[in-house]
């Protein structure tokens, strides 16, 4: 299991002129991305990219990273990621699915898999509406067995509540699945991150 809990970050006080910012040095340790990176810094991926003249998004293991992080989003490391606006539609489908996948996870694991659901929505490479990230095709066991259409309780409801606010237990996880029943062999492949009750997180 490759566990990503040791992060180098030195804050460094930097104000151009007209703008209040700062700047942070970020060691790349092994299994990170450009994408992991900018949801923990929670900035844009193309700035990084631009700060460091990087001519890709391909970074190596002790490559050191300038993140430029304004005050905002420097406070925003604290809390969490970014607020969200959802329709009570799309918070109904997500509660619905936390409760389809992880009712017998404890409430931080709810959350976490709330928080999955909205980082596959802040990501290229999954669609980008709620609705098109919970029924892509073969995304979610829920909604293969049916279990997505039974009625959320009420810490399913809470923990949608919490990743909406910007809780994100898992540190921008893209994936996770059960140890004990996963079958695929291609989701092994992807780098662990945390573990959550019953459920390992990975990008």
């Amino acid at each position: 299991m490759l566990l990503l809990g040791t992060v180098l970050v030195c804050l460094i006080a930097l104000k151009p002129a007209g703008a209040e910012a700062a700047t942070t040095r970020y060691t790349v340790q092994r299994g990170d991305s450009i994408f992991f990176i900018s949801q923990r810094f929670n900035v844009k991926q193309q700035d990084i990219i631009n700060y460091n003249g990087l001519k890709s998004t391909v970074i190596y293991p002790g490559q050191v990273l300038i993140i430029p992080v304004p005050d905002t989003a420097s406070r925003s490391l604290v809390s969490g990621r970014s607020r969200y606006t959802v329709s009570e539609q799309d918070k109904r489908y997500m509660a619905q699915m936390v409760y389809g996948e992880a009712r017998g996870e404890s409430f931080e694991g709810q959350v976490a898999v709330a928080a999955v659901i909205l980082n596959r929505l802040e990501n290229p490479d999954f669609p980008d509406t709620i609705q098109g990230v919970l029924f892509q095709p073969g995304a979610f066991t829920a909604v293969q067995d049916g279990q997505f259409y039974l009625e959320p309780d009420a810490t399913a409801w809470r923990a949608v509540e919490e990743a909406l606010a910007g809780r994100d237990p898992t540190g921008g996880a893209l994936y996770y699945w059960n140890p004990a029943k996963a079958t695929s062999r291609w989701i092994w492949t992807r780098p662990i991150i945390k573990r959550i009750g019953n459920h390992v997180f990975a990008i």
